[in-house]
């Protein structure tokens, strides 16, 4: 059973892996390093993925010099699993702080999952300027990390679905979508402000599910901060379980 749920695990990271890409990355002895111009943590650190043989010291010390390359402070993204309990430790022992838990979470598709589809949603099968303009001004996503963003979105190499719900004419919610064989990715699922509350995401999921399935997706995953529990508990009244956890260990700033 412990093999099963690693490799369960494993599946999830490399296909939340390509779901997303980063501008930039470096293989090193089992360890992705991810770089995108410091627009978000996740593609900008550290995934030891695979099991490795360098000195575990050593390979630390390369990947901090690396990203000071780049201009960015090292991020070590880590899973709760037993394997990486050394370097979780190792790493605090250099003085890296632990921040930022998140929940990735998995449901299987099932016909009671879909709705029929509210019409002020839509879903687009590409990038669009609409979609990234209600993203970016729901978020207050830094204009310096428009172009990044919109970058990463382009290159994805599986199909995609941009889908937003405005009600009658007022942005209400929006998401995206990335299929890879028979699993679906829900990313940047967000609601404006003042229309939370009213079950815009759960209608907006339901539409993204209803496109997955048919699509071919049976399953559907996605990533929500341990400190969300509002959308904890949507997801989980959708059928979302977790899996498994994950944080990032940050270098500890001195202010002098």
């Amino acid at each position: 059973m412990e093999n099963q749920k690693l490799a369960q695990i494993k599946t999830l990271e490399e296909l939340s892996l390509n779901a997303l890409p980063c501008l930039q990355q470096i293989l090193y002895d089992g360890w992705i390093l991810r770089f995108a111009d410091g627009y978000t943590k996740r593609a900008n650190s550290v995934t030891p993925l695979y099991p490795g043989s360098q000195d575990l010291i050593s390979k630390i010390r390369r990947c901090e010099k690396i990203y000071h390359g780049f201009n960015l402070q090292p991020i070590f993204r880590l899973t709760n699993i037993p394997q990486l309990k050394t370097l979780d430790q190792t790493l605090e022992q250099l003085g890296y702080q632990k921040q930022d838990k998140v929940s990735v979470q998995l449901k299987t598709i099932i016909e009671s999952d879909i709705l029929i589809c509210e019409p002020g949603i839509t879903i687009q099968n590409e990038l669009s300027q609409e979609w990234l303009d209600y993203f970016v001004h729901a978020v207050d996503l830094p204009i310096e990390h428009w172009n990044t963003l919109s970058t990463m979105l382009e290159i994805i190499p599986n199909p995609i679905c941009c889908a937003y719900l405005k009600n009658p004419h007022r942005f209400c919610s929006c998401g995206f979508g990335v299929l890879e064989n028979d699993y679906l990715g829900l990313f940047f699922l967000v609601t404006a402000k003042k229309q939370r509350r009213q079950g815009y995401a759960s209608q907006l999921i339901s539409a993204m599910l209803n496109w997955g399935q048919s699509n071919g997706a049976t399953k559907a995953y996605l990533q929500v901060e341990i400190d969300n529990q509002e959308g904890i508990n949507l997801y989980r009244k959708l059928g979302f379980t977790e899996i498994y956890q994950y944080f990032y260990r940050l270098p500890q700033i001195h202010i002098s």
